[in-house]
């Protein structure tokens, strides 16, 4: 088996893949800054592994590309046909070039700010990619019938939360529930966060969530649990079914904007944060509000991101400016079954916690993935 880790690098999309005989990484290098970017986790014949990246440039015409790892053997073969000489594929750019193509690219209002694939990955769900940024979009991909494994894309869904007008406050973020993939939820910077149903387009549900913009949405294990973050240093808890009311979880230190915010999918009680211009990492116990149960230090600049892994309950990826993605392991213990309702026994010393790996770009990290497919 094999985990998949990606990471952006200005225009460098870098994917590392640790398998049973080794370290592998391979780099697609994208026309323009990459910020937005998602794994997909349904099975296509013909790549090993799919995954979306949205633009960062500052005009009104963005772009959407859907990359493709082709199958080991599919790369040799072509390789192969282009030219005899070529030494077998090796973790080179040779490599990137023959195993790793576009097949895919469509325009996109403004940079998005996140793009998610559809999380039903059954055979009565659509193959669909969301994405915010003026509005909440959803656009269908299909084969395009040429054998090679490229695709059309044709916006299906757009959503605008206010009702009143044309114009949408711009979104910054967005979740797409695995549990119920009927349900999309989106942080925007007019302070609100809305519960979309793209089954019937309409709003299940928007209330004001932060007393300043919120930067980010996530939902927990099942449908109704999210949080949120915001300009206000605040970590929110909602529950869909109880929305008279949330929970603050934590609150910065002197109120300080928090960015993102990421579950531990494995075991819900546990999620990670991060603040503005921090090289710190904060995470948190959602049955001990206030105070962070572990703190994350060892980059030299600012954290852009952060993500769990799929299939471990106590590791955690950040990265950064420094050029680093550092891999920690939040506990001693090599296994627990995620039912089990003991606390993770995280060292008690945390700001002498280290990281057990590190990835060092050529640049500064502005986005990271894990994947949660393996091989």
């Amino acid at each position: 088996m094999a985990d998949q880790m990606m990471g952006t690098t200005a225009q460098d999309v870098d994917i590392a893949d640790n398998d049973t005989q080794g370290k592998e990484i391979y780099t697609y290098a994208a026309p323009w800054t990459v910020y937005a970017m998602a794994w997909s986790h349904r099975y296509d014949p013909q790549a090993q592994f799919r995954l979306a990246i949205g633009s960062y440039v500052e005009r009104y015409s963005n772009s959407i590309q859907i990359i493709k790892k082709r199958p080991s053997d599919q790369a040799e073969d072509l390789r192969a046909m282009n030219d005899t000489n070529l030494p077998p594929c090796s973790s080179t750019s040779q490599q990137d070039t023959s195993q790793m193509y576009k097949a895919c690219e469509f325009d996109h209002p403004y940079p998005c700010t996140k793009v998610l694939w559809n999380p039903d990955i059954s055979t009565n769900g659509r193959d669909m990619v969301a994405t915010t940024g003026d509005y909440l979009r959803l656009w269908n991909l299909e084969d395009d019938g040429s054998g090679t494994g490229t695709m059309n894309a044709r916006r299906e869904i757009m959503l605008n939360s206010n009702k009143k007008s044309d114009y949408c406050a711009p979104l910054t973020s967005f979740d797409w529930n695995e549990t119920d993939p009927s349900l999309i939820g989106t942080a925007s910077i007019d302070t609100t966060c809305t519960i979309w149903d793209i089954t019937t387009q309409k709003a299940q549900t928007q209330l004001i969530a932060h007393e300043r913009e919120v930067f980010d949405l996530a939902f927990a294990q099942g449908k109704d649990i999210f949080a949120s973050v915001g300009a206000d240093g605040s970590v929110r808890m909602f529950d869909l079914r109880r929305l008279d009311h949330s929970t603050i979880i934590y609150e910065s230190p002197n109120g300080s904007p928090l960015l993102r915010l990421e579950w531990n999918k494995q075991d819900p009680n546990y999620l990670a944060t991060f603040t503005e211009d921090s090289s710190m990492t904060f995470i948190l116990d959602v049955r001990m509000p206030s105070t962070p149960v572990a703190e994350l230090g060892s980059h030299n600049a600012c954290v852009n991101a952060t993500a769990w892994a799929p299939h471990s309950y106590c590791h955690i990826c950040t990265a950064g400016d420094d050029s680093q993605a550092l891999i920690w392991d939040l506990s001693s213990t090599s296994s627990r079954h995620v039912d089990e309702s003991i606390p993770m026994p995280f060292m008690t010393e945390t700001h002498n916690l280290n990281p057990i790996l590190a990835y060092n770009a050529e640049g500064e990290i502005n986005n990271l993935q894990w994947s949660t497919t393996q091989w």
